[in-house]
């Protein structure tokens, strides 16, 4: 799948992909017609109808295998955005065993880091173009900051502790969103779907050659099943790209007040 495909809304989306499988359908359906001659149908009726169901099986074995990784990338992707702003909202709220100096300070870092990444790394994250080889500068700032921090008294110590923790989880989830915003269901999948299908409705046509309004009639049910299936699957293809994606909702809801900087 194409960029420009998956960054389309649903409905234009989904104009696309059914305007694909119905004129697939089409062209088999009229390829069938002009060559099931009088002479060629009695061999055409010789496929077995026995085929359909078995075929219909592996195609939907197919949509099953490649819609789980579409959800499982799609719950890491969720996860991660979840845990990174879990860990800052704890980074900020430990902050408060801090000298107030160090607080003002953090809970900025915070904030610049969570704009940053709002910005400039999600749509980078929706081009597939964000990489883990640039490190963000403010939660690396927040990083030395509280390391360098000589810690007053038991709390602080372990307030410092705490945040030093928190702030690895964060790195970690940050480094989880963007391996999951990579991932896609590859060219080959795509075109072993297509190709099941290409097949079951080929099958349809060969069977009901003899019967050209029945004929239509079930490859249009079945390529209508087959597309829903593919708009389905794209539209939740790329976690973080098109209409319906993961958003930064999570890391604005935890991001400090300005004023508080």
């Amino acid at each position: 799948m194409s960029d420009w495909l998956h960054n389309l809304s649903v409905p234009w989306m989904a104009l696309a992909i059914f305007a694909f499988t119905y004129l697939l359908a089409m062209l088999i359906f009229a390829g069938v017609t002009i060559v099931s001659t009088k002479g060629r149908t009695a061999s055409f009726k010789s496929v077995s109808p026995g085929m359909l169901p078995v075929l219909g099986i592996i195609f939907g074995l197919f949509v099953a295998f490649t819609a789980s990784q579409v959800w499982s990338d799609s719950d890491r992707a969720s996860s991660a955005v979840s845990r990174e702003a879990s860990s800052l909202r704890a980074v900020i709220l430990l902050a408060g065993g801090l000298p107030a100096e160090q607080e003002t300070r953090l809970r900025s870092l915070v904030r610049d880091y969570v704009e940053q990444t709002v910005a400039v790394e999600w749509p980078m994250m929706a081009r597939k173009t964000a990489s883990l080889t640039v490190d963000p500068p403010a939660l690396a700032q927040v990083l030395q900051l509280v390391v360098s921090i000589s810690a007053q008294g038991a709390g602080q110590q372990t307030a410092q502790r705490e945040i030093i923790t928190a702030l690895q989880s964060a790195l970690d989830a940050r480094r989880q969103r963007i391996i999951v915003s990579q991932s896609e269901v590859n060219s080959v999948k795509w075109l072993c779907l297509y190709l099941q299908a290409i097949c079951e409705l080929l099958v349809i046509a060969l069977v009901h050659c003899d019967n050209r309004l029945g004929s239509a009639i079930a490859m249009w049910l079945f390529a209508t099943g087959a597309a829903t299936s593919v708009l389905l699957i794209a539209t939740h293809d790329r976690p973080f790209t098109g209409q319906i994606s993961i958003g930064p909702a999570p890391l604005l809801q935890i991001m400090p007040e300005k004023t508080a900087s």
